[in-house]
């Protein structure tokens, strides 16, 4: 899927109902790049990068269409498609990600594997990290 710019089926992958919290990071390389919200889309979608840097963002002319094909920096893994169609409230993009381009990383786990940094993405107001 990653090397060869696949897309899942919507409803059938292994992250498109997860809503537990944690950080997504690129099945490939590792890097981060995702926490997530619920777009009903069928695969699991985000407003934004963590780290802008670890995304590149190129125009995908394939299947008739022209699209914003997004794909991991380090790891130059064919990640999914952007789309204008995210919440206005957050910037309006929307990420549509393959499922199989990404591993994800629970909350209670970030620490152990090497991501501990990341936790205070999903600390609540009024909490320490």
């Amino acid at each position: 899927m990653t090397q060869t710019d696949g897309t899942e089926r919507p409803f059938a992958n292994a992250y498109w109902d997860n809503k537990e919290p944690g950080l997504y990071v690129d099945v490939v390389s590792g890097e981060p790049l995702f926490a997530p919200f619920d777009s009903g889309s069928g695969w699991p979608s985000f407003v934004k990068p963590i780290d802008a840097g670890n995304i590149v963002e190129n125009r995908d002319m394939s299947h008739g269409m022209v699209r914003t094909e997004v794909r991991s920096t380090h790891g130059d893994s064919h990640l999914g498609h952007l789309f204008p169609d995210g919440p206005r409230e957050a910037g309006g993009l929307r990420y549509c990600i393959n499922s199989a381009s990404l591993r994800f990383i629970p909350l209670d786990d970030l620490a152990s594997e090497g991501y501990g940094e990341f936790r205070r993405l999903f600390a609540r107001e009024g909490e320490g990290a």
